[in-house]
């Protein structure tokens, strides 16, 4: 049994601490940490076991190296923004303990995925005998242990995949995200590119789609994006030839969101506002 620190305390930290939560025998201690110490608070009260929590910047590396060592988790679960992936890592670097998160990491003021930023620190968590999981979420995360078992246990071959994500539920909400709002927006609002016969091509955001009738779900419209597991699919897959990944929006969300980008809403630069400081 293992001590395990959990940083985000969002909707996807949420999830995660519950889910430590009910593994005992795996995690003995549970740690949530975040920013905002009320969200903390507001995830402990839903948890029978007791957990610790604290408040931390998940920006600030020195903050997080003091956290880690204070804690001494086995662990560290990095379910914040994925602007901070690399002060998380830098962090349990220093503390020699073992990192995993469930997006990759993404510049700041470029609405940019790609794993080159993480992968650059492959040497130095191998030669300290370090686990650095990343993106194990569910897209990516189990779309690839997916993919990975049916290359292993079910075909000789693989030279096609196309990954689609739906959404069922209903929030009740004209206009909701279904994860963090800004990284959503970055998703949705970017080019869509994909995997062909050795080169990555892009097209127009949201410009490709196709209708897919989804089991227990029905006839949904999905769109062309492009999402973090294609690169690392395209580098650990031998032999595949194409790699898409189509994610399905209601008529009612896209316009929203066209409405929000028509009055500037989903820029990701800093903008003043009735001459207020500048702010994200």
């Amino acid at each position: 049994m293992a001590k395990v620190l959990i940083v985000g305390a969002g909707g996807v930290g949420g999830v995660v601490t519950h889910k430590c939560a009910q593994a005992p025998g795996v995690f003995s201690e549970i740690c949530l940490a975040s920013r905002n110490i009320a969200k903390c608070e507001k995830i402990r009260a839903q948890i029978q076991q007791p957990i610790q929590i604290a408040r931390v910047d998940a920006d600030n590396t020195a903050e997080l190296v003091e956290l880690i060592r204070r804690v001494g988790p086995r662990l560290v679960i990095n379910t914040a923004l994925p602007y901070q992936d690399l002060s998380i890592m830098d962090a349990c670097l220093a503390t020699n303990v073992d990192y995993l998160d469930t997006a990759n990491y993404e510049p700041p003021d470029e609405a940019k995925f790609c794993y080159k930023w993480q992968w650059d620190y492959h040497e130095r968590f191998k030669k300290k005998g370090l686990m650095a999981l990343l993106g194990c979420g569910f897209d990516p995360g189990v779309t690839n242990i997916f993919c990975a078992h049916a290359s292993r246990v079910h075909f000789d071959q693989i030279l096609s995949i196309d990954i689609l994500d739906a959404n069922a539920g209903e929030h009740g909400y004209p206009f909701a995200t279904n994860f963090n709002p800004e990284i959503n927006i970055r998703e949705v609002t970017a080019p869509g590119k994909y995997y062909q016969d050795g080169r990555w091509l892009e097209t127009a955001p949201l410009a490709e789609s196709i209708e897919f009738d989804f089991p227990e779900i029905g006839r949904r419209k999905a769109y062309l994006m492009y999402h973090e597991e294609l690169e690392s699919l395209a580098r650990h897959l031998p032999g595949v030839k194409r790699l898409r990944f189509w994610m399905t929006f209601s008529d009612q969300y896209l316009t929203h969101l066209k409405v929000l980008k028509n009055v500037g809403m989903t820029r990701i630069d800093p903008v003043e506002f009735e001459g207020a400081p500048s702010c994200r």
